[in-house]
């Protein structure tokens, strides 16, 4: 069992990429254009290479009806219902008319439901979404159907017709669990509450509960949040998220609510997420990577063991990197070499919608380039490890040679023993997991180009 230290979490308190992609979200270009997207859909309908494997799919809903201060996410704020009939209306249209490049009923071995609160739409919009869904793709047997969910919005007959509905994986946003947080931060949700639902939902037999938390919010001390700790643990989520959260009120309006002398500082944030790294290992919990931890007997551990990981725009999976359809405003897909995102506002999106136009707006088309540098990336991100061999055949390099300078990176990694070299590559160190955005970060050309990392989030 590795300890993690307050001074090596602080020497690696620096900003990274979070590797849902590379190249990451920030490199997208508006000249990448819908037919470059278009092209990329028909090829997938011919069946060309890894367009075999079945679709992800994941829909934003970004409706919320009161505002979460830390919250940074693509969302908008009302009470006024008739918001959210017309954008399902947008929805319904987006999905027609990306299906009718693809071709009908395509296999989906996963759909997640990210926001915003999806479960901001009522019970019967989401059947009626869930129909479409259903009518344009082919949903395997064992598909993953995951929805995120604001527990102040939900009660046992909500999440009773949610598994009616088909999902099998559900995400509770807590954030903390301390009345003083949650005051602070404009969320107020009691432990009895999300207790109960946690007790349905094991009772109606979903595959596996997430949990949310994030450290750093203001009024939390290693106190407190060892407090919040003790009753997530009692809880006992199948997965857990705990984020770092970044403070950046002149990018996100919210935050400007939040009193900036409340918040805890970064040495009593490298105080919490130490207590919380070794306190889930000794509780059973399997690090995962970057935030996330799980049960042993949960799917992701069990990838992780066994070498099956992936990792897409909604973190790690366990299902094989195929391409992902994002539908909603804002949502960010992948279909073969390519990455795209729609509009980011909700009336540029509905412009698009309504001149039966898809409503991207930005992507990349992958170099070579970058598919050799996102295999590697991955890899680590994924599998803890870098095989030479299998770069080297598939891409006709001698990795010690076009990676020379990653290479000596790399031994300053080992010499912390985050990573252990060997002639045919490397394996990133239990110790070296809590870290392996610092690993994955060698591999970045474009970071290495620019040396510019303020834009991202801290790696731990």
């Amino acid at each position: 069992m590795y300890s993690v230290t307050e001074q090596l979490l602080a020497h690696y308190d620096v900003a990274g990429p979070r590797y849902t992609s590379y190249p990451t979200a920030d490199r997208f270009v508006e000249q990448f254009d819908l037919d470059q997207y278009t092209n990329a859909l028909s090829l997938r309908r011919e069946g060309f290479g890894a367009h075999a494997l079945p679709l992800s799919l994941y829909i934003h809903v970004p409706f919320c009806e009161s505002i979460c201060y830390y919250c940074a996410c693509n969302k908008i704020i009302t009470k006024k219902y008739e918001k959210a009939i017309d954008y399902l209306d947008l929805l319904h249209k987006e999905i027609e008319l990306q299906t009718n490049y693809l071709g009908p009923k395509q296999s989906v071995s996963q759909l997640h439901l990210g926001g915003g609160s999806p479960t901001y739409l009522n019970d019967d919009d989401l059947h009626q979404l869930m129909i479409t869904l259903r009518s344009k793709f082919n949903f395997l047997p064992k598909a993953e159907l995951s929805i995120e969910i604001d527990p102040r919005t939900v009660n046992r007959v909500r999440l009773q017709r949610l598994r009616s509905l088909g999902f099998n994986r559900i995400s509770f946003g807590v954030q903390d669990f301390e009345p003083a947080v949650q005051a602070a931060v404009h969320r107020i949700q009691p432990l009895s509450e999300v207790k109960s639902l946690m007790q349905a939902s094991r009772e109606l037999e979903f595959d596996s509960i997430n949990m949310d938390l994030i450290y750093g919010l203001p009024k939390q001390t290693s106190t407190t949040f060892n407090r919040t700790l003790d009753q997530v643990i009692e809880l006992s989520p199948d997965r857990l998220a705990i984020y770092a959260y970044a403070h950046l009120p002149d990018r996100f309006k919210p935050q400007r609510r939040i009193v900036a002398n409340d918040l805890p500082v970064a040495s009593e944030k490298l105080v919490m997420l130490s207590n919380a790294l070794n306190r889930l290992q000794k509780e059973g919990y399997v690090y995962i990577g970057m935030d996330h931890f799980a049960k042993t007997d949960d799917g992701l551990s069990k990838a992780k063991n066994e070498g099956r990981l992936h990792r897409n725009f909604q973190g790690y999976s366990i299902e094989p990197e195929g391409d992902l359809l994002a539908f909603g405003v804002s949502a960010i897909g992948k279909v073969g070499s390519t990455y795209s995102q729609n509009a980011k506002t909700l009336e540029q999106y509905a412009n698009m919608i309504d001149a039966g136009l898809i409503p991207i707006v930005k992507g990349l088309r992958l170099t070579r380039d970058d598919e050799l540098r996102r295999e590697v990336i991955m890899s680590i991100m994924c599998q803890g490890e870098l095989d030479y061999s299998q770069v080297e055949k598939k891409y006709g390099i001698v990795v010690e040679d076009f990676f020379a300078t990653e290479v000596v990176k790399l031994k300053k990694l080992e010499r912390q023993e985050l990573i252990v070299m060997n002639e045919g590559g490397f394996t990133v160190t239990p110790l070296g997991w809590y870290f392996v955005r610092a690993v994955a970060m060698v591999f970045d050309e474009y970071l290495n180009a620019e040396q510019d990392q303020k834009k991202f989030s801290k790696i731990i």
